[in-house]
């Protein structure tokens, strides 16, 4: 199955903000919405609250026309942006009295966040979860489904 063009751009756009040091839950430019949208934060105002599903006037105008943010909608960068919060350890939506992790820029919490992201992107898309590496433990009368071949330097 080809990887739809959409997903296969914020994947990338995900993947070289994790690597960089680049993805930041409490920034809307450096978000994991911000970094789908080229890291520009103009999609905050989708919503009146960061993390949270209820659009504003201008996200509700956005979403009545239609309108796609390299190829989402405004709904769906909503729930992509609450999916990662939830996922990081927020409490959504932000708030300074909410609930979040002592260290959000944690490689392992930004990890959680962004498996919680992708699976969600692929459901959205219709194919499985790509970060899903459990089809390499398959087996059939004790062997394995799939061989890889194993190069040691």
């Amino acid at each position: 199955m080809k990887t739809p063009k959409r997903l296969e751009q914020a994947l990338i756009k995900l993947y070289n903000a994790f690597h960089n040091d680049e993805l930041n839950p409490e920034c809307c430019s450096a978000c994991a919405v911000g970094n789908i949208l080229d890291n520009h934060d103009s999609w905050k105002h989708l919503s009146n609250d960061h993390g949270s599903l209820t659009l504003s006037y201008v996200g509700r105008v956005h979403e009545t026309l239609g309108r796609k943010f390299n190829g989402y909608s405004p709904l769906e960068l909503l729930q992509i942006e609450r999916i990662f919060l939830q996922a990081c350890g927020f409490t959504v939506p932000l708030c300074h009295y909410n609930t979040k992790p002592e260290n959000p820029r944690n490689k392992e919490i930004l990890f959680n966040g962004l498996c919680a992201v992708v699976a969600y992107l692929c459901e959205l898309d219709g194919i499985a979860n790509v970060m899903d590496y459990s089809k390499i433990f398959e087996f059939e009368n004790e062997n394995p489904v799939y061989k890889f071949d194993v190069i040691y330097d």
